[in-house]
């Protein structure tokens, strides 16, 4: 039964047996050599746990991070390694874990809202997470496209990316303030980012990096891999692009013109492009870079008024909104929303509604990156107020769409 498992906290002599559960619910092994450069960013009083006897059998944690939204940069719980033993599963623990987490994170009062990575779909929308942000996965036929040109100045740096650290965070620090979607690397968070264990290599090279600078200033950068090989017509390699970062549009582009080019290599793949990249803009045949969307960032919202006053809006808006919350009744409620570009408020009010939606809604309209209309015309926004729905909507998109560079 359910209710004799005992949950708690984590504890730190508990990270070997957690690294465990992990790996061996995402069907991998449990590396001396990966377990190291996690232990770098575990934090185990926001990790919730679930012991059978001596056995850890599920877990949920949570990342200390900031996260930028629109017009600001937002303290956010970046949920993690949230697992069950396959012997545990159908016994309610995942929800234990979750209903815990949330309820943790509230009373914590600091975090207006929790983030994820879903490994399936359909697992979190019942605990009131929606999608919030989608990447782009690109395949890049080097043979059926190109990136034309020279750039006008500035010039390449190759170097080891653990070894260059303050380099790459000055870029990521001011490219991250303008793009929702992207998360603060405060802490050991670049060490374990730069980390090449070669568990995680997948038959690769290990990680290289390359800084893009003009007059001794590096404005750019990008973390890449390559595989080799060789069929009966010649090489046949392939780039994996990890990270591109750029301050402005000549370092973007010779950074993509760079990978574009790689020697005795045939084939580009980039897993987190933005909806709004402009690679495809650049490049001669649009056709050439295979793109695949999915959703990447699923939000919860855990405090309405706090989460909805922590963003910026891109037009003035002045609405009603009815949100119901089934996991944490208190943001069930009708809330008065007046923002715009510089300001925000929001409390609770008696007044009649102008528009109804649920907490999941609600999170996947927050970043900017699916507009209100578009969940209207999916049925997840009522309107009661005509009119209502197109003010709220162009309020709440932004100029850029939210990005992700990684997988936490």
């Amino acid at each position: 039964m359910a209710d004799e498992l005992e949950l708690r906290i984590a504890r730190d002599d508990d990270f070997d047996k957690l690294g465990e559960l992990v790996s061996g619910a995402f069907f991998d092994d449990a590396h001396e050599e990966v377990l190291d450069v996690e232990r770098m960013i575990f934090e185990p009083d926001r990790t919730h746990v679930v012991t059978d006897g001596d056995r850890l059998v599920a877990t949920g944690g949570v990342l200390t991070r900031e996260m930028t939204v629109p017009g600001a940069v937002v303290p956010a719980a970046h949920v993690t390694a949230v697992a069950v033993a396959s012997t545990h599963r159908r016994r309610g623990l995942l929800r234990r874990i979750m209903t815990a987490q949330l309820e943790t994170i509230k009373s914590r009062g600091t975090e207006p809202f929790a983030v994820l990575w879903a490994s399936e779909d359909s697992i979190y929308g019942r605990f009131g997470y929606g999608v919030g942000a989608w990447h782009v996965s690109y395949k890049i036929v080097k043979q059926e496209t190109a990136l034309p040109g020279e750039p006008a100045h500035g010039h390449f740096r190759q170097v080891v990316p653990k070894d260059s650290l303050d380099e790459l965070a000055a870029v990521y620090e001011r490219v991250r303030a303008s793009r929702p979607g992207l998360s603060s690397r405060q802490g050991r968070w670049w060490e374990h980012l730069t980390a090449d264990p070669k568990a995680r290599r997948r038959g690769m090279t290990a990680l290289r990096g390359i800084l893009h600078e003009v007059d001794g200033r590096v404005d750019g950068y990008a973390l890449w891999r390559v595989k080799g090989g060789w069929n009966e017509t010649g090489p046949n390699g392939e780039v994996q692009v990890n990270e591109v970062a750029a301050e402005n549009p000549d370092a973007y582009a010779a950074l993509w013109r760079f990978l574009l080019s790689v020697d005795l290599t045939r084939t580009v793949k980039y897993m987190f492009g933005a909806v709004d990249e402009a690679l495809p803009h650049l490049v001669t045949s649009p056709s050439g870079l295979v793109a695949t969307v999915y959703p990447s960032l699923w939000l919860r919202i855990v405090d309405v008024a706090a989460a909805l006053e922590a963003r910026r809006y891109a037009a003035s808006v002045d609405v009603v909104v009815e949100v119901t919350d089934n996991m944490l009744p208190e943001n069930s409620s009708r809330w008065h929303l007046a923002g715009n570009a510089s300001s925000a408020k929001c409390e609770r009010t008696d007044v009649a509604a102008d528009l109804a939606l649920d907490i999941r809604t609600l999170g996947a309209a927050y970043l900017g990156g699916t507009s209100l209309l578009t969940l209207a015309a999916a049925g997840r926004v009522t309107e009661h107020r005509p009119g209502a729905l197109v003010e709220a909507s162009a309020a709440f998109g932004w100029h850029r769409a939210p990005a992700t560079m990684e997988i936490f």
